[in-house]
């Protein structure tokens, strides 16, 4: 970022055209001055041969030399000697005037500082083993002139005072409290440690915090976790080979020493490190946050990973602060981007960047030219001030008819889970009243507890009641004693809370619960209760993490540039336009714990981080229970749910085979993946009874199995137990057959993922007919599960507009906002000849839910008219395949990518043009006979459809070929205009195609490739190593299928408009969750997008006629890079009209 006032391509050569035969200029020079006006924007690298040519001539007319200006260095002889040091050294002694000395470290650390050497100029600075004293001292007798202050550096060495000083200078620091320990009675002190958050002098820190040591020279910084994410602490600490960090499973803080608290900022798992020269020069750099694994990310050579970035103009002016505030004209410190702000997190003192020669340039022009600037004068030195030629950054355009992909977004399911369990009891104890009060309640009348002190105190409440049941047994209390042992067994059954796997809920109920017809005796009281859920299990399994980790690593094959050699591994290009800011990533989770793990583990396996999910969860993925952006609060069901779950039970509780009838009124659309499952059942009482009966055998063969002491303690997957796989079977029976000899249907969802689960994961206790319960129950299931979110077209748009619509906004913001990229984080252009072309700019955006929004959202896309199947023969396919997909198994993912075509005018339709994949996710146990076919991953487009016979006959791969890891494929670009296959630049970054080059299987095992062009290619070959390495037990995952590759942005923008403003009492919901999205991302807002956003009819009306709503984004040479000065924000007063 190395614009400065005093920029770097400036120098003591710029203007100094005027005088050169008759002053003798100090020839240190970066390009000369004439040359740098016109070619402003000439390469670096050329500029060092320019001042070789330079020294040549001018040589002969030198005046006599005037009195040198002796420039010191004192420092520790590590320091001295470094190699920055060194090259910074060599520079400047190309200033004709300046000398350099360098203090012997035998000199400053045994010599009186009367018999230090001489100079006229200091630059000393601390570090370990450096006698301070004696500098300062010696700085009085000499009076130098001092680079960096010598009294400020013993300020620097204590944390509490940096904080203090930034704090005085109005420089935005994470919010802290500093906690003074007398060493000699460290009890006494204002530390009061809770389970989730620390209090400080009375201040409250929640988890994630930090603790740093006062000492700035200890660098053993603790962050602490919160339960909900897992617990345990991150420890930081110089770097030692290739490790910065280590997780450790302790949650408790030090209790020895004193310590700065402050609370944690979710920066995206990097850090900038900016490196002042002077108040006016900064040169800034990123690298992977110590905290994220720990691991150090090197190069070929063993250098730590760093690029250059730029600084916003807010950050410049941090950078003067801070340099003025502590008078190190040479000085480092910590950057944390967080929520659009900068904060400031550290700072080093006296520090050079490393390996960086335009910065070793800069350095030596910017410190000589203020060198001679003070000190010239005095020493009747002719100087001339050179004049300033503001940088003009260059940013390659991208040439070429080709497409640059400029945002993905992707809403996926989690991975593979334990088996969820609820229990529901009616409560009337005047304690659970009062816990209900304490924790407010009243309010909303919902309440729900998960953190390990709230569950802790209803376990009190159950063992309480439960020891006076056995005490007297009066019917004082309401409450069923069955259903307080499960509820104590329950929140027993780890040993230790975890926010993650358990909750427990209550709902006020103003009149007691509607007697059901079956259960509830008729002898129960009026009044007021309290409706207690008690959610557990449903957690992330090993599997669901292996699933989801494989998932995130191919999905880097979606970004181009995966080719280079960049580390040697496919997919790359996506590490490496993250690391270089250029890829500009979010992900959101909603707040379940398997959502969170699944989001983690994707997260780790897309950015390949390594160890433990905690500290990637905590500081990648951003909880979006956003009012309901990804959360859905499954209890309030809509009306229009309810009846269509009131009209499914009815269809499915006749005691006959399904008739005509029932097809049409099951099956309104026809869908084949519903009509086959209709054929199985038959007759759904009579499945029932089969399912029921299976389940009871089932039952009593575990039983035998716990008589039998051989496996007594048998250990089951994830550490289940027979028992507790017991009590899951039993509850089922108790609960599927209702008193009165009817089924209730909603515990078939329930009886599907149990036997799912135990026929995936503990098959190897060979329990009898387990497959025909799964065929069974996945038949009812295929039927009950898609149907509960409506029947009829009309049903499923409905109740899928009650779900999704503030997600849909999101996703129409992502889509739009991807044009005007001026508050993201940009890379330097000028340092960035390693990586091609630094002005793309890639935003991803992850949206990680349960079963219920991934539902909703396909049915918005199947009924809300996107397109006319009748009109569309490639949307026409895409919905016969969707509807031959009989469930969106875990890991189903929903792809919209969006491409910009730069050739094509900035208002043109055809600018920007939108692709839409889908894969069902998972494998099942039985599936692979029965897979309906999709069209592969980014097909030719429908125009040649009809030029190629037999389309749809793709060859399925899957007979012939082992399911464990096939290599991935890799998809053939196929241009959408012609049916010819365009061939690729495999080694280069550069490939932008709008077939970005793409694995075709993102997933893990490609069974589908383009017979049309699967054998063309020779130059490919395909990148191995990405399948399940030695993980039989997890099933692969489908490969992405392309639903329609050739949507212009408009048509989706349109689209969702229509469908968000047609569900007006969604409409409140949503502004509600924007507005607080935007509270949480205020970094977008910083500039004023390029085109304001439309979110529904009102804030249309804003927008200038001129301007249509697609209006694309200038070509990205126009955009000048630095700072918000950039020609598009025409519309600058419109900044995000409704999250005001």
């Amino acid at each position: 970022m190395s614009e400065t006032c005093d920029g770097p391509g400036t120098g003591p050569g710029l203007g100094e055209g005027q005088g050169r035969g008759d002053i003798d200029v100090p020839r240190f020079v970066v390009g000369c001055g004439d040359d740098e006006q016109d070619m402003g924007q000439m390469e670096a690298g050329m500029r060092n041969e320019m001042y070789r040519d330079e020294e040549m001539e001018g040589d002969e007319d030198e005046s006599p030399p005037e009195r040198q200006i002796v420039v010191g260095i004192c420092a520790m002889m590590k320091k001295s000697k470094s190699k920055p040091m060194t090259e910074i050294l060599e520079r400047l002694c190309k200033f004709d005037y300046i000398n350099m000395v360098i203090f012997p470290e035998e000199v400053i650390l045994e010599e009186p500082v009367e018999k230090w050497p001489l100079c006229d100029c200091l630059i000393s600075f601390h570090s370990k083993g450096f006698p301070l004293d004696k500098a300062v001292e010696y700085a009085k007798l000499r009076n130098p002139l001092l680079i960096n202050d010598l009294n400020m550096q013993y300020f620097i060495q204590d944390r509490r005072e940096v904080y203090r000083i930034l704090q005085e200078e109005g420089i935005d620091l994470p919010r802290y409290a500093v906690l003074n320990r007398d060493p000699d009675n460290p009890e006494e002190c204002n530390l009061v440690e809770a389970e989730d958050h620390v209090e400080v002098n009375g201040e409250v820190f929640p988890k994630p915090f930090v603790e740093k040591p006062v000492c700035a020279e200890d660098h053993n910084v603790y962050i602490y976790y919160p339960t909900s994410a897992g617990g345990g602490s991150q420890r930081l600490f110089r770097k030692i080979g290739s490790r910065s960090s280590v997780y450790s499973p302790e949650s408790s803080v030090r209790k020895t020493g004193s310590y700065i608290y402050e609370e944690f900022m979710p920066t995206d798992g990097t850090d900038v490190k900016v490196y002042t020269v002077g108040p006016d020069y900064a040169h800034a750099e990123a690298r992977k946050s110590p905290a994220l694994d720990g691991k150090v990310e090197r190069d070929s050579e063993g250098k730590e990973i760093r690029y250059p970035v730029m600084l916003t103009a807010m950050e410049k002016l941090v950078a003067r602060k801070v340099c003025l505030a502590f008078k190190q004209t040479v000085c480092g410190f910590d950057l944390l981007r967080a929520n659009g702000h900068s904060y400031v997190c550290d700072v080093n003192g006296f520090s050079f960047v490393k390996n960086s020669m335009k910065y070793y340039d800069d350095c030596a022009k910017v410190l000589g030219n203020m060198v001679m600037r003070e000190l010239a004068p005095q020493f009747h030195i002719p100087w001339s001030i050179p004049m300033e030629a503001e940088d003009i950054p260059i940013v390659p355009t991208t040439s070429g008819t080709m497409m640059e992909l400029r945002c993905v977004i992707a809403i996926i399911r989690h991975g593979d889970r334990t088996p969820k369990q609820k229990m529901k009891m009616e409560v009337r104890h005047p304690l659970f009243f009062e816990l209900f009060e304490k924790y407010g309640g009243y309010k909303s009348g919902k309440l729900k507890l998960k953190k390990p002190k709230q569950l802790q105190e209803v376990l009190d409440i159950a063992r309480l009641l439960l020891v006076e049941l056995v005490e007297h047994n009066d019917c004082e209390i309401e409450e069923k004693k069955s259903k307080l042992e499960q509820l104590k067994t329950v929140l027993e059954m780890y040993g230790h809370f975890s926010g993650i796997n358990r909750k427990v809920q209550l709902t006020y109920l103003r009149n007691g619960q509607p007697k059901a017809s079956s259960e509830e005796e008729d002898s129960k009281k009026d009044g007021p209760s309290l409706l207690l859920v008690l959610k557990w299990g449903g957690e992330l399994t090993p599997a669901g993490r292996v699933q989801a980790e494989e998932l995130g690593r191919a999905f880097r094959c979606m970004y181009p540039g995966g080719q280079g050699d960049y580390a040697g591994f496919p997919g790359c290009g996506l590490l490496r336009l993250h690391s270089t800011y250029r890829h500009d990533l979010k992900i959101y989770a909603s707040d379940e714990g398997r959502v969170q793990m699944t989001a983690a583990a994707f997260a780790k396996g897309l950015l390949a981080l390594e160890g433990e999910l905690t500290p990637i969860l905590v500081q990648m993925v951003k909880s979006a229970n956003m009012n309901g952006l990804l959360d859905s609060d499954s209890d309030s069901l809509t009306d229009c749910q309810q009846k269509v779950k009131a009209r499914l039970h009815e269809i499915m509780q006749k005691g006959q085979e399904f008739t005509q009838d029932d097809y049409q009124k099951l099956a309104p659309t026809g869908s084949p993946s519903l009509v086959n499952s209709m054929k199985v059942i038959q007759d759904p009482v009579k499945t029932c009874d089969k399912v029921y009966a299976l389940i009871q055998s089932l039952n009593s063969q575990i039983r035998k199995r716990l008589e039998d002491p051989k496996s007594a303690d048998l250990q089951l997957y994830h550490s289940e137990t027979l028992e507790l796989m017991l009590q899951r079977w039993s509850k089922l029976e108790r609960d599927f057959r209702m008193k009165n000899g009817r089924y209730d249907i909603s515990k078939i969802p329930d009886i599907y993922d149990c036997i799912k689960y135990d026929s995936q994961h503990n098959a190897s206790l060979g329990l009898e007919d387990t497959l025909e319960l799964f065929r069974l129950s996945r038949a009812l299931a295929d039927i009950v599960i898609p149907q509960e979110y409506g029947i009829t077209k009309d049903e499923k748009l409905d109740i899928a507009q009650a779900y999704c619509v503030p997600l849909m906004k999101k996703i129409q913001l992502d889509l739009q906002r991807t044009h005007e990229d001026e508050a993201v984080n940009k890379l330097h252009p000028l340092y960035s000849r390693g990586i091609m072309s630094p002005g793309r700019h890639v935003r991803t955006r992850l949206y990680f839910t349960s079963e219920s929004h991934v539902h909703s959202l396909l049915s918005v896309f199947r009924y809300g008219g996107l397109l006319d199947d009748e009109k569309d023969q490639q949307w026409k396919q895409a919905m016969d395949y969707l509807s031959a997909v009989n469930e969106l198994n875990y890991m189903t993912q929903i792809v919209i990518m969006l491409y910009e075509d730069n050739n094509k005018e900035p208002s043109s339709e055809e600018r920007f043009h939108v692709e839409l994949h889908f894969s069902p996710g998972v494998k099942g146990c039985e599936d692979e006979e029965n897979v309906p076919l999709g069209f592969g991953f980014r097909p030719a487009s429908s125009e040649n459809q009809d030029k190629k016979p037999n389309q749809g006959s793709l060859e399925d791969l899957s007979q012939d070929q082992p399911d464990q890891a096939l290599p991935l494929s890799e998809a053939i670009n196929i241009q959408r205009r012609s049916p010819m296959i365009r061939n690729r630049k495999t080694g280069s970054m550069e490939v932008l195609s709008e077939t970005s080059p793409t694995q075709s299987s993102k997933g893990c095992t490609s069974h589908r490739l383009f017979p049309s062009c699967s054998r063309q290619s020779p130059e490919i070959k395909p990148a191995s190593g990405l399948g399940f390495e030695g993980c039989s037990m997890v099933p692969s995952i489908y490969p992405l299928e392309t639903l329609h590759n050739s949507l212009s942005l408009k048509q989706v923008d349109e689209f969702l408009n229509t469908v968000c403003a047609s569900s007006s009492e969604a409409h409140a919901k949503t502004m509600k969750a924007l507005s607080s999205l935007f509270d949480s991302q205020s970094q977008t807002s910083l500039y004023s997008p390029q085109q304001p956003l439309s979110s529904s009819g009102s804030e249309a009306s804003l927008r200038p006629p001129s301007q249509p709503l697609w209006h694309g984004s200038i070509p990205s040479s126009a955009v000048s890079s630095a700072g918000p000065s950039s020609p598009i924000t025409e519309s600058s007063g419109l900044n995000f009209s409704f999250s005001e």
